[in-house]
């Protein structure tokens, strides 16, 4: 596989979620709470987009959980990402299922640069908090989309209750999530996340909230939006 090709990462973020490449897909392993916000991740999108013959593009795509789903929603799905172990993990996982999804180890800039304008939806849920400059992984997001498309990203509140509950709860006391899956000052205000997309072009649509609840270990779409939260952006048209 070719090295990553821009500088708008992490290493150290790369190789901590690296590090949990080969348990992805187990349901009750290191990214348990991932499974369970799959299905509302998925719904979210699914309601207000048409996947079926669509393309969409899946950033951060990790091992495939949102890939794999927005396949089976009949999408033609590709799948960025910059840790060799997750793609490669989300390739073999692809072999085993016989879904449709073309994984690329790739920058979201330089995919920008190669496929301008060419998805019906763009998906980046959980990444914007791990990489130095969000607002230009939102630009090329926006760069991606054909006019008439969406955008749907979800990320974590910069407030207490996020810091106390995705992780002190989720990290040291539940034990959800790995320590030092999240860092405070990374998470983003729904304020700052909408200056970013109208600069990119795009018009905020819905801020929704995204609610885990570990005792049933399932997720669910919410009002709320001071911890986990979804948003989708539309690319006008022409």
């Amino acid at each position: 596989m070719s090295q990553p090709d821009n500088t708008n990462f992490s290493q150290a973020e790369l190789d901590k979620f690296g590090a949990l490449a080969q348990r992805w897909w187990d349901p009750q392993g290191p990214q348990k709470a991932l499974h369970a916000l799959n299905p509302a991740r998925l719904g979210y999108v699914t309601g207000r987009v048409p996947l079926q013959g669509a393309r969409a593009l899946d950033v951060g795509c990790g091992g495939g959980l949102l890939s794999e789903a927005l396949a089976g929603e009949g999408a033609e799905v590709t799948a960025i990402d910059l840790a060799p172990e997750l793609v490669k993990v989300a390739r073999l996982h692809r072999l085993e299922t016989g879904v449709s999804v073309d994984y690329r180890l790739q920058s979201v800039e330089s995919l920008a640069a190669e496929m301008p304008g060419r998805f019906d939806a763009v998906t980046c849920m959980e990444m914007l908090e791990h990489v130095p400059d969000p607002a230009a992984i939102v630009r090329a997001c926006a760069t991606l989309l054909k006019p008439g498309g969406r955008l749907f990203l979800s990320t974590l509140n910069r407030t207490p209750a996020a810091f106390a509950l995705a992780i002190v709860g989720a990290e040291y006391v539940a034990r959800v999530l790995p320590k030092g899956t999240h860092h405070y000052r990374d998470f983003i205000r729904p304020s700052e996340l909408a200056a970013w997309l109208r600069a990119a072009g795009l018009q905020l649509e819905d801020v929704s909230g995204l609610m885990y609840e570990p005792w049933r270990n399932a997720a669910r779409v919410i009002e709320r939006t001071d911890i986990n939260y979804l948003a989708c952006a539309l690319k006008p048209a022409m």
